[in-house]
């Protein structure tokens, strides 16, 4: 089900990804990736990440979800409720919670992150998320939502992240 944001002449809309929004993600990451490369993170995502067939495999699961406003998608993101495996190593949790997850946008509307967190907490108390030590911009971000930093998970290739944890109504 959707969900609308209200904003100054008309209304945003966040929801399920489709198949046929999958090229205009394509474009999102790689004007995430150009982003990442100029603002001085060029390794997160490299020239190739997300990969295609991950962003499939998210739409067709129902966990990528697009920003959109008056039909023009300008962010995605992929959203799940459940434990990851490289959390519960070192910060394990008593129950599910979200994870939020590749992040992009165009870079034509401001306050995203903010909309994304905001959409998180309808479906759940606890949220986590993960970034790689040079992505600044969005570590200030996260950080702006009250957001907490848990310290230092591995991903499944030993590549080191932060972890963040926001808990609300606990």
């Amino acid at each position: 089900m959707p969900v609308f944001i209200r904003k100054l002449g008309g209304i945003m809309n966040i929801r399920l990804a489709t198949a046929l929004d999958a090229d205009r993600i394509f474009e999102i990451y790689e004007y995430a990736r150009a982003y990442m490369k100029a603002h001085g993170n060029p390794h997160q995502w490299g020239d190739d990440r997300p990969e295609k067939s991950v962003t499939k495999d998210d739409i067709k699961n129902q966990r990528c979800y697009v920003m959109e406003d008056d039909g023009h998608i300008f962010a995605c993101f992929v959203f799940t409720i459940g434990f990851e495996k490289e959390y519960e190593v070192r910060f394990p949790a008593k129950s599910e919670y979200g994870v939020i997850h590749r992040v992009a946008s165009d870079g034509s509307k401001r306050g995203i992150v903010e909309r994304i967190v905001d959409f998180a907490k309808k479906k759940a108390n606890l949220i986590r998320i993960d970034m790689h030590e040079d992505n600044k911009t969005m570590q200030n971000c996260i950080e702006r939502q009250n957001f907490k930093r848990l310290g230092i998970i591995y991903l499944e290739d030993g590549s080191p992240r932060i972890l963040y944890e926001l808990k609300e109504g606990l």
